[in-house]
């Protein structure tokens, strides 16, 4: 196999904070983090032959053509209705399928020098890390390998004490919150994330603030109640366990919600116990909530892949727990709302670098069907990121951000897993095609 690194980058300092001009109450475009780093193709290239899956949801195009000029996507359809200029060079992808970019709304680099790298090779253009410090990608992005676009959220914005202290910002009311917004923007921000514990009147001026400046605000909740959350701002949720206290009755939420507050690590085991109780099929609590997450267009990141028990691996309150989650998922997706790819990165289900896929796979189990989770992972997750008017679909105009797979994954998910060619902003990244078959 073959990588195609970046030669260079841009000094990091320049990245990491906003355009001393950019003032608080501004709105600003979402660029991810490292785009100055990101190599830019300067070639016009051809695709030919490939089973085309936009992202869009439509029926997947055969015998595709897809030309592309520089860093940006020109055409896109039938080959026979195509003109493909003479200096184009041809790749014939006959027999592959050609797809979006992948975008991880709920990415974990912890400090690895590899992950982020591993990723992109695998298809994964873009993550968002909903919850570490900026800084801590400087490392990573001084390490000279191509990485996906970083659109980062800073620490989660949380009240004392927080669940993980070195990844938090602690604020006390809602002035702090606004200020904590204002600073997080000016060191490059793209979304604010709101951890489980912080006060609905804080969540609501974060919200605020944070949609002043154009940013989307989601949470990891858990002991907080999602339909007041939703109703204070909030455009996206983290995690499936998020919606226990909203299913339980009041009593039982409020009992949950005291434990967890007097010992965080109860949770770890408390929230399968709450979701092995539920009963999901003619619950009044579940429809209604269902039917609010519709209504309101909540982007909603399961993350499946991190709480999977399997009888090799849980007793059997943790499986019917996780079998309750996988089932509310698919309740949402059915129910119109709007179901988002995201990884977790370290899960116990995928060797390293396939937590993505495992996820995909979950989905699948859940009842989404494949055209749906395809585009659950790319035009979903794009505008899940703000971002959708540059990436997330293969259509004239957006960025060449795709890549090449090997089989037909609206037939078999899993197929998913078998990346043959990554393309990043018009440039091939990574590819197991010897460089003459380029």
């Amino acid at each position: 196999m073959k990588y195609f690194c970046a030669g260079f980058l841009l000094l990091l300092s320049s990245c990491n904070t906003r355009n001393d001009q950019i003032i608080e109450g501004k709105k600003i475009p979402i660029h991810e983090i490292n785009e100055g780093e990101i190599i830019k193709g300067s070639s016009v290239l051809a695709l030919v032959g490939a089973t085309l899956v936009d992202g869009n949801g439509g029926s997947p195009v055969p015998n595709s053509c897809v030309l592309i000029r520089n860093n940006r996507i020109e055409r896109a359809g039938k080959k026979d209705e195509i003109d493909i200029p003479e200096n184009a060079t041809r790749m014939d992808v006959t027999g592959k399928t050609i797809l979006p970019g992948l975008i991880d709304a709920h990415y974990h680099n912890e400090e690895s020098m590899d992950m982020a790298f591993m990723f992109l090779t695998h298809g994964v253009t873009s993550v968002r890390d909903p919850g570490a410090w900026i800084e801590a990608y400087d490392s990573v992005r001084a390490g000279g390998k191509s990485l996906p676009r970083l659109f980062l959220t800073g620490p989660h914005i949380n009240t004392f004490p927080p669940a993980y202290p070195a990844d938090s910002y602690i604020v006390q009311d809602e002035e702090e919150g606004r200020l904590a917004v204002g600073n997080l923007v000016k060191q490059g921000a793209t979304a604010i994330k709101v951890y489980y514990g912080l006060p609905i009147g804080i969540i609501r001026e974060v919200c605020r603030t944070a949609h002043i400046h154009g940013l989307p605000v989601t949470a990891h909740l858990e002991i907080t109640h999602a339909v007041d959350a939703i109703n204070a701002g909030l455009d996206g949720i983290e995690h499936i366990t998020s919606f226990g206290t909203a299913l339980l009755p009041p009593r039982q939420a409020e009992k949950y919600k005291q434990t967890v507050m007097a010992d965080n690590d109860a949770r770890k085991r408390g929230r399968y116990e709450v979701w092995s109780t539920l009963t999901l099929t003619g619950n009044p609590r579940v429809d209604s909530l269902v039917a609010f997450l519709a209504a309101k267009k909540t982007f909603i990141s399961p993350t499946l892949a991190i709480f999977e028990k399997r009888p090799d691996s849980g007793d059997s309150v943790e499986v019917r727990g996780f079998q309750n989650m996988v089932k509310f998922a698919g309740l949402i997706q059915k129910g119109g709302g709007r179901i988002v790819v995201g990884s977790h990165t370290w899960v116990p289900y995928a060797e390293p670098g396939f937590a993505y896929f495992r996820e995909m796979e979950l989905l699948h189990e859940a009842g989404l069907d494949n055209l749906a989770i395809i585009r659950a992972a790319t035009i979903e997750n794009a505008r899940f990121l703000g971002v959708s008017e540059r990436l997330g679909s293969i259509e004239a105009g957006k960025i060449a951000d795709l890549i090449v797979v090997e089989g037909d994954p609206v037939h078999d998910i899993r197929d998913m897993r078998n990346v043959t060619d990554v393309m990043l902003n018009g440039a091939w990244i990574y590819s197991t095609k010897p460089a003459k078959d380029q």
